[in-house]
């Protein structure tokens, strides 16, 4: 479905909604793929898209990845989600 949206309407955010269903469908690793491959979006969405892809193989990448997130969002909320998901990865480091 995500592959017809994008016929109609082509933009950063449902080409990133595009991935994280694939990822859910084909996993992590070829979703990583998919997002190296395609054009790189300097926005909150895409770096924690990554954070949450490399949050399972590498954890380290994982919270650099929403830390770079953190600073590009207005919201509380979304900045308090992205921390707790940090909090978690860094309690799976030791």
């Amino acid at each position: 479905m995500y592959n017809q949206l994008i016929c109609i309407e082509d933009s950063p955010v449902t080409a990133l909604n595009r991935i994280y269903a694939f990822s859910r469908i084909y996993g992590k690793e070829k979703a990583l793929e998919e997002l190296l491959k395609g054009k790189k979006t300097e926005n909150s969405y895409y770096y924690e898209l990554l954070g949450f892809l490399y949050a399972d193989t590498e954890i380290s990448k994982a919270i650099h990845y929403y830390s770079k997130a953190i600073k590009l969002v207005n919201s509380e909320a979304e900045k308090q989600h992205i921390e707790q998901e940090i909090e978690r990865l860094n309690t799976l480091l030791g």
